[in-house]
């Protein structure tokens, strides 16, 4: 489908033309013309599929035709830096139109608080706030959405993951009950199904691949002890010069330093830098600025990068470490891949991780190849298979060749009581 099958305004398409968008992604060929007829949605997708679109042009396009009444529509997100992202994404949306819009969220200084209070009583169209920042100002008083048309919660497992649930229900006070609600989520958990049942009314269901890494991704992994992967780094930078944009993710924010100086003291002139959610607002910019203009090849980055940025033309992602939840190693891998293009995810394995990496693969309903370490590396940790442990039915003891096997004892009656069967 393209987007002019949409019937959408003229408006709106030419700014999507000018943003090299062609064909709708099958979250936004299923999930816009619903939004469109003014349903609330309840829509689950893997990142990298085109969820900001699929609720951006909704809202423009209802914007565009019935005019806007000051602050109209509210995007609630996890992180400041998915909320800046899609405030630029839709402000090339909204380019030929008169749409207005501010990203709000904390960790800033505070000129940027007083820029984000003047959006709000001067009757900006549309915020893209995370919630605490969001009740910060709520709380305040001087924040009103009675003109609140449109409300959305990307992202919404992540917010439920970060402990925001009660934010939510404080925001949801405060908002209209006549509006329109869209949900979006990567995983369709049963606290998402939950929380859906609360704020969506008649909801239509969209579900796209659900908890999968996209098509594009090439997966493998190697089995590396801890003091091996540095060297596996350099390794696989070495064979791919052609890869100049790469993320290194890892669960913790103390590696990210250890890493990046360790690499450049491996590879001569390479340009890495690190992100973590103890930068300054300014810093990760910056940062992030620099990797999307290519003039920084490697970024190793915690998970905070691994949900809601869009960066194009990422090679390669690497899992310096498996990460605790199996649902965060499909985010990590679909940074990688977007919007159909191609790229490769390669994780290394730890003896520790294997069982880890067992829910990874039970998840994404597949074996990841496992490539042979580099011999110069050293013996590498054994992958071994998952092994399910016998389950223990009520009143069994033990198996016997593959039949079951009771066994009785008297009770003081005489009569025999089955101790149980195994299996």
């Amino acid at each position: 489908m393209t987007f002019e099958e949409l019937q959408i305004d003229e408006k709106l398409l030419e700014a999507i033309s000018y943003m090299r968008f062609e064909k709708a992604s099958p979250i936004q060929e299923q999930a816009i013309p619903l939004a469109l007829e003014g349903h609330d949605l309840l829509a689950c997708a893997q990142t990298g599929t085109g969820k900001t679109a699929t609720f951006l042009i909704p809202i423009l396009q209802d914007l565009v035709k019935n005019g806007s009444q000051g602050f109209t529509s509210l995007i609630i997100v996890p992180t400041r830096e998915l909320a800046i992202q899609i405030d630029q994404e839709l402000q090339g949306f909204s380019y030929f139109t008169d749409t207005t819009s501010k990203a709000v969220y904390g960790g800033d200084k505070g000129t940027d608080w007083d820029s984000q209070k003047l959006a709000f009583t001067e009757g900006t169209n549309v915020i893209i706030a995370t919630p605490g920042r969001l009740m910060a100002h709520l709380r305040l008083g001087y924040v009103s959405m009675k003109n609140l048309r449109h409300l959305v919660l990307d992202e919404a497992d992540r917010m439920l993951d970060m402990g925001f649930i009660d934010d939510i229900r404080q925001i949801l006070s405060y908002v209209p009950p006549k509006r329109q609600t869209m949900l979006f989520s990567a995983t369709m958990a049963p606290e998402i199904q939950k929380l859906a049942t609360t704020i969506l009314h008649e909801p239509k269901i969209v579900s796209i691949a659900i908890a999968k890494p996209a098509e594009g991704v090439k997966q493998s992994a190697y089995m590396a002890y801890p003091h091996q992967k540095v060297d596996l780094i350099t390794h696989i930078l070495e064979q791919n010069p052609d890869y100049d944009s790469i993320i290194i993710f890892t669960s913790t924010k103390k590696n990210i330093h250890s890493i990046v100086s360790a690499i450049k003291k491996k590879i001569r002139n390479v340009t890495i830098d690190g992100i973590s959610s103890d930068f300054e607002q300014a810093e990760r910019e910056e940062v992030l600025l620099r990797f999307r203009a290519k003039q920084t090849r490697v970024l190793v980055a915690t998970d905070v990068l691994s949900r809601g940025i869009d960066i194009k033309g990422i090679n390669l992602v690497i899992n310096f470490d498996v990460p605790r939840d199996a649902a965060d190693y499909v985010h990590r891998v679909g940074r990688t891949a977007r919007a159909d293009a191609k790229g490769e995810a390669i994780t290394f394995i730890s003896d520790l991780d294997i069982p880890k990496f067992h829910k990874i693969e039970h998840l994404i309903e597949r074996s990841v190849d496992k490539v042979p370490l580099p011999q110069e590396l050293g013996e590498a940790p054994e992958w071994k298979e998952y092994q399910p442990k016998p389950k223990i039915h009520h009143g069994s003891n033990q198996k016997n060749g593959g039949k079951r096997k009771f066994f009785y004892r008297k009770k003081k009656n005489g009569s025999k009581e089955n101790k149980g069967k195994v299996e």
